[in-house]
């Protein structure tokens, strides 16, 4: 496979450019990110389609991941329970030397074959669920090696990567190709493939949480009150979606039951 991840940036003698043109060819390079999405829509889509049936089911979604990928699942992952008030577990990130090593970088254990299939087994991975691979280059070992036990114990999978016909969609059931192109620094994978990634991201989680429930209208019905902002945001909610009048007794209600939600479905 030609990895175009790794080929030479179009842009040559960087340290020669000024502080603008830098900033204004990264900017247009960031502008083809959300074109390559939009050419894979389809393709996310069915990834999702397949995410919502199985956590309506009762099942759950790992990210599996190394390198910046993983990190920014992580980053996900771990706003979801606030956002969209789900339980911690229903969506979760395998990362390459575990979540509690985020800030470490330990870019070696990408290369470790059998550790994501290890980590997702003491997890009871099974087939109720389904596993994300997420690898820019199509080829990381830890990655790799996961999705094809995945496959022979008849576990959903799905991938997010960034080269055409690699290792890791040929082991995915929905393969999500994203070519965004060579980088600004050729191999800075956290670029345009980490940008990508993240707008992913967000398109998957947000459209998950909306299909199962989490949202009604625009708003963040289930929304967990841990700071004086987001209660004030849920009482204005409340308030509006109530008939309420008084911000007071609107805040008191909301506190008594801990949502927005809990709060409307008690007030009926």
């Amino acid at each position: 496979m030609i990895k175009i991840t790794e080929q030479p940036s179009v842009h040559r003698h960087l340290e020669t450019k000024k502080i603008e043109e830098i900033t204004s060819l990264i900017n247009h390079e960031n502008a083809i990110v959300a074109t390559a999405i939009e050419k894979v829509l389809p393709q996310i889509n069915s990834l999702i389609h397949s995410i919502v049936d199985k956590l309506k089911s009762g099942g759950r979604m790992f990210y599996l991941g190394a390198g910046s990928g993983g990190r920014l699942s992580v980053l996900d992952v771990i706003e979801l329970p606030t956002t969209f008030g789900i339980e911690k577990g229903i969506v979760n990130t395998i990362l390459a030397g575990g979540i509690e090593h985020l800030i470490e970088a330990r870019e070696e254990m990408e290369d470790n074959i059998n550790e994501g299939w290890e980590r997702l087994a003491k997890e009871k991975i099974s087939g109720k669920d389904i596993v994300i691979g997420i690898s820019a280059s199509g080829t990381t070992p830890f990655v790799l090696g996961a999705l094809e036990a995945c496959r022979k114990n008849n576990i959903t999978t799905g991938c997010i990567v960034s080269n055409p016909d690699s290792p890791i969609a040929k082991q995915a059931d929905y393969p999500v190709e994203v070519i965004t192109g060579p980088e600004f620094i050729t191999g800075s994978t956290r670029m345009k493939c980490g940008t990508a990634q993240k707008m992913i991201f967000d398109i998957i989680s947000t459209t998950v949480m909306i299909q199962i429930g989490r949202v009604e209208d625009n708003q963040m019905v289930h929304v967990k009150l841990i700071n004086n902002k987001i209660t004030d945001r849920a009482v204005k909610m409340l308030i509006e979606r109530s008939g309420i009048e008084s911000y007071e007794e609107a805040k008191t209600i909301l506190l008594k039951y801990g949502s927005v939600k809990n709060a409307i479905n008690h007030l009926k």
